[in-house]
């Protein structure tokens, strides 16, 4: 059982595709454990497609793991996605980290790409089964709902076998359709309080189903940030999440040095998390970068402690 440590982005924050690759260089050869892509397709933010991401980062890396956290599939056809997840699996010869929710009905992207949001989730529970059983049987049959199978397969299939499932979301169905498909779960914005009755629900609805989730594949994520929450970065940022939450974003971020970090980090691993996804708080690259050696260099050794 081990306790790792990835990083997330969000919004697209760097000046140009040149730092973006000088980061993505930074963390393959740090020491971060993965890189994770949230998804967004509709907004003013610039945001990255996160399934073009995976590909991207499957051939300019050589260590790092990826996901994304989490893409949403019931905007997606599972036939497409399992195939694209399994190529880039193949070609990042078994790195990547696929990660999939329901996606947000209060969003655009639904409305946008005229996908109904009634049935999104009963989508999303076909489509998990569909991609899971695509990755590792030989031939599908599927009679679904939504979907339709016959004599189903692709080929190559991913590397690892079987080719991990991370699944979000904390309502009952998420917790449900975690126990029955995940190999793991990933927290959204959620606080330590929030996520630790969610592990155990997940836990127990496992053994309903006669099955396990390794206990260091309960993940969660936090922003964090070197420095002063009075500095412009941390004030905007504080604001934008005060807005989302509709609350104050105590208790969601940390903001500091690595004690401030840590005992947020430790906080979490009091509820069960044993895989962290920390997201930068920085704007522009150079920021990023120095936000990100920060976390390699003072963060990641901690982290290196709670496994021996």
């Amino acid at each position: 059982m081990t306790v790792s440590a990835g990083i997330g982005i969000a919004n697209y924050v760097f000046d140009d595709a040149a730092g973006f690759w000088r980061w993505v260089e930074l963390c393959d050869g740090g020491g971060v454990d993965s890189i994770w892509q949230s998804d967004r397709l509709i907004g003013t933010d610039a945001n990255l497609e996160c399934m073009s991401v995976m590909a991207a980062l499957a051939g300019a890396t050589r260590h790092v793991k990826f996901g994304m956290n989490v893409a949403s599939l019931g905007l997606r056809d599972p036939v497409i996605t399992a195939k694209a997840c399994a190529t880039i699996d193949v070609l990042s010869e078994g790195r990547l980290l696929p990660a999939f929710g329901v996606g947000s009905a209060l969003g655009r992207d639904y409305a946008a790409t005229g996908v109904p949001t009634r049935q999104r989730g009963k989508r999303t529970d076909e489509g998990l089964e569909i991609m899971s059983r695509l990755w590792s049987e030989e031939s599908v049959d599927f009679e679904g709902d939504c979907y339709q199978l016959e004599g189903a397969s692709i080929a190559p299939r991913p590397v690892q076998q079987p080719l991990p499932l991370w699944v979000g979301g904390s309502a009952d169905k998420a917790v449900e359709r975690t126990a029955r498909w995940g190999t793991g779960w990933q927290a959204g914005i959620e606080t330590p309080d929030q996520v630790a009755p969610i592990i155990r629900a997940i836990k127990d609805k496992t053994v309903e189903f006669g099955r396990q989730i390794d206990a260091d594949h309960f993940g969660a994520g936090f922003g964090y940030r070197f420095g002063s929450e009075d500095d412009p970065v941390s004030l905007r940022y504080k604001e934008a999440l005060a807005k989302r939450l509709g609350k104050s974003p105590d208790g969601y971020l940390a903001i500091g040095g690595s004690e401030e970090i840590m005992t947020l980090l430790n906080a979490f691993r009091g509820a069960g998390v044993h895989k962290f996804v920390l997201r930068p708080i920085a704007f522009g690259t150079q920021d990023m970068l120095d936000q990100t050696q920060q976390m390699i260099e003072q963060i990641l050794p901690e982290v290196a402690t709670f496994n021996g």
